[in-house]
C-alpha cells in the first residue's frame, strides 16, 4: 500500500527513529471508513492499545504480526495517523479472550460482553465472505502495541 500521506508519516519516523527497521505495514482498523476513523482516533487518544483479529485469514499474502513490527495506522480515508509498534502476540480460542484484552482494546464501555458481542458479529461477517462458520473456539490474534509517533 503506497500513498504520499503514508510515505510522509514513515519519513518522519524514521528522522528521529534512525535505527528503526525498515518495513513496516500501513492497515486501517475495522470494516468501513467509520470505524477505521473511530478506532484510529482511540489510538491517538491512547484508549486503544490492543487489536484482535481473526487467525484463519493470515496466510502467504498477508503473515502475522510479530513482536518489533512497526505498523502505521491509518482513518478511514487510508490517511496515515499514526505509528504504533507490535508489543505482544498472542493466539487463544474466542472464548479464551481476557478482560484485560478487551479492556486494552478500548471500544464501547470496555468490558468482555461488549468485545464478544461486536467481535463475534465482525467475524461472522468475515466468515461469511469465505464460507465458513464462526464458532467460540476460532482462534483469535490478540495484539497489543504502543504508539511510538503521531504528527
Amino acid at each position: 500500500m503506497s500513498n504520499d500521506s503514508i510515505s510522509q508519516m514513515w519519513e518522519d519516523f524514521m528522522k528521529v527513529n534512525p535505527k528503526a527497521p525498515e518495513s513496516y505495514e500501513a492497515w486501517a482498523f475495522g470494516d468501513s471508513k467509520e470505524m477505521a476513523d473511530e478506532l484510529a482516533e482511540l489510538v491517538l487518544e491512547g484508549r486503544k492499545t490492543a487489536t484482535a483479529s481473526n487467525y484463519s485469514l493470515y496466510g502467504d499474502e498477508e503473515p502475522l504480526p510479530f513482536v518489533g513490527l512497526y505498523n502505521i495506522i491509518l482513518d478511514g480515508d487510508g490517511k496515515a495517523v499514526a505509528v504504533a509498534e507490535t508489543t505482544s502476540v498472542e493466539i487463544v480460542p474466542f472464548d479464551e479472550v481476557t478482560e484485560e484484552h478487551a479492556y486494552l482494546e478500548g471500544e464501547g464501555d470496555r468490558t468482555l460482553k461488549y468485545w464478544r458481542d461486536v467481535h463475534e458479529d465482525f467475524f461472522k461477517k468475515e466468515f461469511k465472505e469465505v464460507n465458513q462458520e464462526f464458532h467460540s473456539k476460532i482462534p483469535v490474534v490478540c495484539e497489543r502495541f504502543k504508539v511510538v509517533y503521531k504528527k
